[in-house]
């Protein structure tokens, strides 16, 4: 695929977005940076590509929240690799945060059914 039409295609991400991503991938068990965009991306269908310059700043920032932990390890093919975990305040953050995304798509939904005719 040209570069042009793989950029026009792929989901831009609303700010805030990927926290919510990454709380809720980091919900099914601790990963590093690699493993969390390779997740996205399967469960996405391939549609979410997060972008190592993205992420690792989604990262930082949770963690200085408290959202999340991190420690180093020794990966399967013997590299040292950053694992982060979801904390006790990251669950209650996610628990927020799904909820704040509900209503934002339940608005966007109201507001897209509408049609000339409904308009108020």
């Amino acid at each position: 695929m040209p570069a042009g039409k793989a950029s026009a295609s792929r989901i831009e991400l609303l700010q805030g977005t990927l926290d919510l991503l990454v709380l809720q991938t980091l919900l099914w068990g601790p990963d590093h940076g690699y493993g969390i965009t390779q997740r996205l991306r399967a469960v996405s269908g391939d549609a979410l590509r997060i972008e190592t310059g993205s992420l690792y700043p989604a990262l930082h920032r949770l963690e200085r929240r408290g959202a999340i932990s991190a420690e180093w390890k020794t990966s399967e093919n013997r590299q040292r690799v950053r694992v982060y975990r979801l904390t006790a305040a990251g669950r209650k953050l996610l628990g927020s945060e799904r909820s704040r995304w509900q209503q934002l798509a339940d608005a966007i939904s109201v507001i897209l059914a509408r049609t000339a005719e409904t308009e108020p």
